[in-house]
C-alpha cells in the first residue's frame, strides 16, 4: 500500500486498543503497539520517545481503571503532556484520541476526568483530533460486575447508545489515516451505536446469556453529582454522530464470552 503510515497505539492491550491494532494491521499499516506491559509508560513517560521514533500518528486508546475523578485526571493530564512532549521530540505529526459523548457538563468521576483530558490535549503543541464515543458494549460486563452483590447486580440508571469497541477502533483509524483537516472548527466528531438503550437493560441481556447474576436492578444514585446527565439522555448521540452497528444484542450473539 502506498498510503500506509507508521502509527503508534497507546493502550494497545486494552479493550479498545487491541481492536485498533487489529484494524491497522488489517489495513497494512506499520504498527507500534505499546503499553506498560512492554515497558512504555505514558503516565511517567518512560520509553516513550524511543517508542515514537519514526511514528507519524499516535492513536491514544489508553485508559485507567480508576473511576475517581482526581486519580483519573492525574493519569490523563500526565499522559497527554507526555505524548505531546515525546511526540514533538520524535517528529510525530498528530495525536488521535478517544473521548466520551455528552461529557461537557460533567463534574464527577471518569467522565469529568476525560473532560480534563480533552482540555490538556488541546493545549499542547501537536495537532489533536478527538473522537467522542458512546459507552462500549464491552463496558456493560464491567458495570454489571461493579454492582454485583450476591445474586443481584445493581446497575446505574443510564441512557446510552452502546457501540462496539471494534466500530470505535475503525473510526479512530479512519481519522488517523485521512489528511489532517485545515480547520478543527465545529463539534468533535462522534460515534455511537444504532439505537438508544439503557445500561440496565443491556446488563439484563448479558446476565441472561451468561446465567449470572440472577437479577439486574436499575438504580438511581442520589449521591452521583452527574445523575441527571446519566438519566436524561445527555449521553446519547448528537445529530451529527456516525451510527455504527451492531446493536448490543447482535454483538452478544457473535461474541465469545472470553472475548468480552
Amino acid at each position: 500500500m502506498s498510503n500506509t503510515k507508521k502509527i503508534a497505539v497507546a493502550g494497545a492491550t486494552g479493550r479498545l486498543g487491541r481492536h485498533v491494532v487489529d484494524v491497522l494491521n488489517e489495513q497494512g499499516h506499520e504498527v507500534v503497539a505499546f503499553s506498560r506491559a512492554n515497558g512504555v509508560d505514558i503516565e511517567t513517560g518512560a520509553g516513550l520517545v524511543e517508542a515514537l521514533e519514526g511514528v507519524q500518528v499516535v492513536i491514544d486508546a489508553s485508559s485507567t481503571p480508576s473511576a475517581d475523578k482526581d486519580i483519573a485526571s492525574e493519569f490523563f493530564t500526565a499522559s497527554a503532556n507526555n505524548l505531546h512532549e515525546a511526540g514533538q521530540k520524535a517528529g510525530v505529526e498528530r495525536l488521535v484520541v478517544v473521548s466520551i459523548i455528552g461529557i461537557d457538563n460533567t463534574v464527577a468521576g471518569y467522565n469529568a476526568a476525560k473532560l480534563v483530558h480533552e482540555k490538556v490535549l488541546l493545549e499542547g503543541p501537536l495537532p489533536v483530533q478527538i473522537l467522542r464515543a458512546a459507552q462500549f458494549h464491552e463496558l456493560v460486563e464491567v458495570m454489571m460486575q461493579w454492582g454485583t452483590q450476591g445474586d443481584v447486580s445493581y446497575v446505574a440508571n443510564m441512557k446510552t447508545q452502546l457501540v462496539a469497541a471494534r466500530s470505535v477502533a475503525e473510526a479512530l483509524v479512519d481519522l488517523a489515516v485521512r489528511p489532517l483537516p485545515e480547520s478543527s472548527a465545529g463539534p468533535f466528531p462522534e460515534i455511537a451505536g444504532p439505537r438508544a438503550e439503557t445500561m440496565a437493560a443491556a446488563a439484563a441481556l448479558l446476565a441472561a446469556r451468561s446465567g449470572t447474576p440472577a437479577e439486574v436492578r436499575e438504580v438511581s444514585d442520589p449521591d452521583n453529582a452527574d445523575r441527571e446527565i446519566f438519566e436524561d439522555g445527555t449521553l446519547l448521540a448528537s445529530p451529527h454522530a456516525v451510527l455504527a452497528g451492531p446493536t448490543f444484542a447482535e454483538w452478544l450473539e457473535t461474541t465469545e464470552p472470553s472475548a468480552r
